[in-house]
């Protein structure tokens, strides 16, 4: 996949099948509007192309709001290269470009920018200043300017709840990790660089590897059934602790994440951990005896629960 950072599309890669979306998540229905763009980009030997909007505008509109991205950028990224997509469009969303109308948009950027031969989105996609721009604009401009769109709608779970990022947020902040799964088609996971920490998890027994929020919404505090995938693709099953740490009288948030029979150096190098299971909420314990030893019955808890998973 090739990423762009500008709505120019070079010569052969004009006339491509875009899906249009914020995309935070990557979810399931998202999945299907970047999955319909595939299937018509095939049916008619065009690129498959996404086009994505960073930062996300809600953070443009709303900036005093705590942080609630699911993926941001790399992670969202990857998953959209996943999917099997040729050319990622990702355009700088700031306050001019917010402005911007909407039949301003189709023509600079889908017309005159990438020379889109079909655009695809969802049912609730809207667009341009004020967010005017509709799905049956996109229709009813793409008939006169010369160029096809799909509508996909909505992708439901099996008891009618449509897939959104919104649901997905609500369950990762109520500590529901398979939940927010099933919606993603994934597990959720957090990434970064490994920073270093007070290492007081080493002192204990439990080495672990720290890992910086920025933008990730913030789950549900408590331990959790984890697994890691390190540089280069290994896996590492593992538990993790996301809170404010009481019994060492913690004042800021952390994650960490202790890996079961890792010996090496993590910091410096970037982890990827996925939250399959909360196990418990955090609490304050008498001692440094009762945490090391409740710690050791996570680890045990976590070992059961990914034994499970295979």
């Amino acid at each position: 996949m090739r990423l762009f950072r500008h709505a120019s599309a070079g010569a052969g890669d004009r006339g491509a099948v875009v899906a249009i979306g914020n995309f935070d998540g990557v979810h399931r229905g998202h999945q299907a509007v970047i999955g319909m763009a595939g299937t018509r980009a095939r049916a008619l030997g065009a690129p498959h192309a996404v086009l994505t909007f960073e930062p996300h505008p809600r953070r443009l509109f709303k900036p005093d709001e705590p942080p609630f991205r699911l993926t941001p950028f790399r992670a969202k990224a990857r998953a959209i290269e996943a999917l099997g997509v040729d050319l990622l469009f990702a355009l700088h969303f700031d306050h001019a470009f917010a402005r911007a109308s909407a039949e301003s948009f189709i023509h600079e950027v889908l017309i005159k920018g990438l020379g889109v031969r079909e655009v695809v989105v969802g049912y609730d996609f809207v667009f341009g200043n004020r967010r005017r721009g509709t799905p049956s604009l996109l229709t009813e401009m793409g008939a006169s300017l010369g160029f096809a769109v799909t509508i996909v709608r909505p992708v439901q779970e099996a008891d009618g709840t449509i897939y959104s990022s919104t649901r997905i947020r609500e369950h990762l902040v109520a500590g529901r990790a398979r939940a927010a799964a099933a919606l993603l088609g994934r597990f959720w996971e957090i990434e970064g660089r490994v920073e270093r920490g007070d290492q007081r998890g080493r002192h204990l027994g439990f080495p672990t590897a720290n890992l910086g929020l920025d933008d990730y919404l913030r789950p549900a505090t408590g331990v959790y059934a984890v697994r890691a995938t390190l540089e280069g693709g290994v896996l590492h099953a593992g538990v993790a602790n996301f809170g404010y740490r009481p019994t060492l009288e913690g004042t800021a948030l952390r994650f960490e994440a202790h890996l079961f029979d890792f010996a090496g150096d993590l910091y410096g190098s970037h982890l990827r951990v996925a939250l399959i299971e909360h196990l418990r909420e955090e609490r304050k314990f008498p001692g440094l005896d009762a945490l090391k030893a409740q710690i050791a019955e996570d680890a045990a808890k976590a070992r059961a629960v990914l034994a499970k998973e295979g």
